[in-house]
């Protein structure tokens, strides 16, 4: 049995309740162009020297937390370590993304040197992200082609097994799949980030992603070699723990930019998809304190659309361009100085989105009702 709504509505106060009667689906009566035209012109302009700021000031935040915590050495600071620390790890991600989008400067070569420094010490390999992440924005919202939090179809969701979906759909463990995704991609979709033949990746593309590959190996091999210098629990309390916390930073903040708004929003096929269409299905979130901490990372549709703004023009960009944008933007819900009040769409979307028709141009996600009733996190 299965639910089909176009339109739903949770929770009490803020403003992701505003739209009840507004029809996401309905082709917008602007174009990409006069949303382009809206926003000031300063915020195309990149600056090297401001976007390596940001590298200096969260490298130099890690270093000092590393060096605190060796200095300490106490479980009264390793609690406090580790999610800070895991947060910065999240904020040096958020900075390779940009190279890797080429919104960090307009020198292509700094753009791939930082971004390889960045990714790699945190375990991410740079080009294999940065190709397959830009198949998610020249797609976004389409079904089949899209990359990131792709929708299942039913027939491929009927076709999981037991343990692939409890592992989807079963809190907590959608918030640590990122690893899972890098070498695997996922369910329906075949290919490895770390594979140079894989078939995320043009012939033309195999070099870089073996340069990355090699990266992600040299900084495993670091790891694996402080581990055995200083120990491996040492190594678990210093860089395994904060990893798994960027992890779940990570997995958190892209889901709930494709999921979890209070209303169901589309997914295109066919004619119906367009890279305006599809864009416009992003939603924008308002993380508190973390805003500047990641780089304003939450202010993610004008992002989707305009991948090449610089993060420190985004909410500009955005503020201008809502006068185009109309209903079609979605204000996001004001947070207190820590994004708790997220995990309400977190664990509603995890408990109620499961699959898409396999038909259809327009769809919606569906709820599998028996697998909504096992759940852990059923909706109250």
């Amino acid at each position: 049995m299965v639910q089909a709504e176009s339109l739903q509505h949770f929770g009490k106060g803020g403003r992701e309740e505003d739209q009840t009667y507004f029809d996401p689906s309905a082709p917008p009566p602007f174009k990409i162009a006069d949303i382009r035209a809206a926003i000031p012109k300063h915020c195309w302009e990149k600056s090297t020297l401001r976007s390596l700021s940001y590298v200096l000031r969260d490298v130099l935040v890690v270093t000092a937390l590393v060096a605190a915590a060796i200095g300490f050495n106490s479980w009264f600071f390793w609690p406090v370590y580790w999610p800070v620390q895991g947060t910065m790890f999240w904020a040096l991600f958020v900075l390779g993304h940009d190279c890797g989008h080429g919104s960090f400067s307009n020198n292509s070569k700094l753009n791939s040197f930082v971004g390889h420094i960045l990714h790699s010490s945190i375990l991410v390999p740079y080009n294999g992200w940065r190709i397959s992440h830009r198949t998610h924005h020249q797609n976004h919202g389409h079904v089949e082609k899209d990359e990131s939090w792709v929708p299942l179809t039913e027939k491929v969701y009927k076709n999981l097994d037991n343990m692939t979906r409890m592992l989807r759909y079963t809190f907590p463990f959608p918030i640590f799949a990122y690893p899972f995704y890098l070498w695997n991609r996922s369910p329906g979709k075949e290919g490895s980030h770390f594979n140079p033949y894989s078939n995320l990746f043009s012939p033309g593309e195999r070099k870089d992603v073996v340069t990355s590959t090699l990266c992600w190996g040299i900084m495993l091999s670091v790891l694996l070699y402080l581990s055995l210098t200083i120990g491996p629990i040492f190594m678990l309390k210093l860089y395994g723990v904060p990893y798994l916390i960027f992890v779940v930073w990570l997995d958190f903040v892209t889901y709930l930019h494709h999921h979890g708004y209070s209303h169901k929003l589309p997914w295109y096929r066919g004619q119906e998809w367009s890279y305006l269409r599809g864009g416009l299905t992003t939603v924008d979130r308002d993380y508190g304190w973390i805003n500047n901490v990641h780089h304003d990372i939450g202010t993610h549709v004008i992002h989707h659309l305009f991948p090449q703004i610089p993060h420190y023009h985004l909410v500009e960009a955005t503020k201008a361009a809502k006068s185009v944008l109309g209903k079609y933007y979605r204000e996001p819900q004001k947070s207190g100085p820590l994004p708790f009040h997220l995990l309400k769409y977190l664990l509603h979307s995890i408990s109620q989105d499961h699959f898409v028709s396999d038909s259809g141009d327009i769809v919606y996600y569906q709820t599998d009702f028996k697998l909504q009733k096992d759940s852990w996190t059923k909706s109250n």
